[in-house]
């Protein structure tokens, strides 16, 4: 492994590469050793029982991080490995693996830092055993060095506002990624703060070039009026839209929602009529789920759907309704068996309604709403609403069965938090695009702020940090694509993903000092915009708790 001066060349690589391979045995002995302990004091009967699980939850937590480290460097070494087959493999990428395994196998000795205050330690999950690997000791002690950061920082201070690194993906997708990063560029980016900072809703021209681009058909079949992509696509497409603002990056996330309920429990009359509409952009969906007693215990959901003469009506209140007022069709969920007291009696509606205006964002009858005032992530406005005797059509009842609603929802859980995961590897990209800017320009004490280790190294990270992030999403979307089951490795994705959007947006406010606390500055926008993403989609809590269900399980 290079040291200070010492240069790249292919025997180096090499060893680098055996290094960080050999590096990954002991990680997966070490996880099957904490789950396997942890297990038994989980399990009663064979089953994983929910009260233990609870009181041993930040063991279980702390398993769920791991696991998510592991995966990740697994990733970064089937990246590094494949670049270094088709000899993309430079010293950039090179310097990246090397930080990656070198921190992130010190934070697994030392403690995983989890969020501001919570450090979660191998001790925590009841692992004792040391990891005194001879590869893991080097990579420790010489992986993520200064001298390390600071060429890394070098070399992307002179690729500045290049996605830095190669992706590992084919030329198609670095197609469509460039294809974006202009429209971004061009229509997005340089009007996102205004658009922020006066808080109005994305404007109805930038929607309908969106729409021309397929950004709400990417995924859906061709046959269904859809571009037929892959959810790999989907990452890309979402990744650089949210590195120009988050607002516009979510706009295709209730597309890809409804989208997937649709083919995946809808009738084929609901598929031929809904899926073209939501694919053209001629009708937006929203996703009316969380109600303001649940949070994220969806089973309790209380709101009900009531059979009429001629089709169903909603009672009930919802909260946090992600752009409802200019939606065309709510996928909502309601409680269809007044008897029932969990997620049995739910089922999914495919709800339409009016687009509303400024003046009259609801004017439906049966349905009122209010604005709930938000830090960050606007473009869409978020709401509450109030549904009373509100009509659904007859075939309005997703799949036309009910109770069906919450294994639908579940459904869609692993495309959602990918595509979560890629917008908020394009908030870290934001976050770092600003930062560098600023700190090539900023100059303190006669030099630039780059020069001085402590910016640079930040820079450094974060830069390293987006590409285990980057990597770990593109291999949930491989799984998806490949029809594997991947809620592990989705959750994975978001959680990890989330953090570092955070951690990104958290040191380019650092790097601009007290700029940094200026509205006038966009890297004040992208700190609001990245603290969403670790509730939205799942709170880390949550994302935690369900991959340690799934590993211990």
């Amino acid at each position: 492994m290079p040291r200070d001066s010492q240069p790249y060349d292919e025997t180096v690589m090499t060893d680098l590469l055996d290094l960080t391979a050999r590096a990954l045995e002991p990680l997966r002995d070490l996880l099957a050793t904490g789950t396997e302990g942890l297990r038994t004091h989980v399990h009663h009967d064979g089953r994983i029982d929910p009260a233990a699980l609870d009181a041993h939850q930040t063991a279980a937590h702390g398993l769920a991080w791991l696991a998510t480290y592991v995966q990740a460097l697994t990733q970064m070494q089937n990246w590094a490995e494949r670049l270094n087959a088709d000899g993309k493999f430079g010293e950039a990428e090179a310097l990246t693996h090397q930080i990656a395994f070198g921190e992130y196998l010190n934070q697994i000795k030392g403690g995983i830092s989890v969020s501001q205050g919570e450090i979660l330690r191998l001790s925590d999950i009841g692992v004792e055993a040391p990891l005194d690997d001879p590869a893991i000791r080097t990579l420790c002690r010489d992986g993520n060095t200064q001298a390390a950061r600071a060429r890394l920082a070098a070399l992307i201070a002179d690729n500045a506002h290049a996605t830095f690194g190669a992706s590992g993906l084919d030329d198609e997708m670095e197609m469509i990624r460039d294809q974006f990063r202009r429209f971004v560029q061009d229509r997005i980016a340089p009007h996102a703060h205004e658009w922020h900072l006066s808080d109005t809703l994305i404007p109805t021209e930038v929607i309908a070039e969106m729409a021309e681009l397929g950004v709400f058909g990417l995924t859906i079949p061709e046959e269904n009026g859809g571009f037929g992509l892959s959810k790999t696509a989907m990452c890309v497409v979402s990744e650089e839209l949210s590195r120009g603002w988050i607002g516009v990056g979510s706009l295709g996330t209730r597309s890809e929602i409804a989208a997937e309920l649709i083919l995946g429990g809808g009738t084929e009359t609901q598929k031929a009529h809904w899926l073209p509409l939501i694919a053209s952009g001629e009708v937006l969906p929203t996703a009316v789920f969380t109600e303001p007693n649940t949070g994220s215990d969806l089973g309790a959901l209380s709101t009900r759907a009531t059979r009429t003469d001629d089709g169903w009506t909603i009672t009930g209140n919802k909260t946090w309704i992600t752009h409802a007022a200019r939606a065309g069709v709510m996928a909502v969920m309601a409680r269809t068996d007044p008897d029932s007291a969990d997620y049995r009696g739910l089922s999914m509606f495919l709800a339409e309604k009016t687009p509303g205006t400024e003046a009259t964002p609801f004017p439906d009858a049966g349905i009122t709403g209010g604005e709930i005032e938000v830090l960050g992530y606007r473009g869409m406005k978020e709401y509450e609403l109030a549904f009373d005797g509100f009509a659904v059509a007859e075939n309005g009842l997703l799949g036309g069965e009910e109770g069906q609603g919450f294994k639908q929802l579940m459904r869609t859980f692993e495309s959602a938090r990918i595509q979560t995961a890629a917008r908020a590897i394009g908030v870290a990209q934001s976050a770092l695009d600003l930062a560098l800017s600023y700190a090539q320009e900023r100059r303190q004490f006669g030099q630039q702020l780059i020069a001085f280790p402590r910016v640079a190294g930040k820079i450094a990270m974060m830069a390293v940090e987006i590409t285990v992030a980057r990597q770990l999403s593109y291999h949930a979307a491989r799984e998806k694509d490949g029809g594997r089951r991947c809620d592990l490795e989705a959750g994975m994705a978001k959680l990890l993903a989330a953090r570092v959007a955070w951690a990104a947006a958290d040191n380019g406010v650092q790097i601009h000092g007290g700029n940094g606390f200026a509205l006038e500055y966009p890297i004040s926008r992208v700190l609001c915009d990245a603290r969403i993403l670790s509730i939205f989609e799942g709170a880390a809590e949550i994302q935690a708790q369900v991959i340690a269900r799934r590993l211990l399980g």
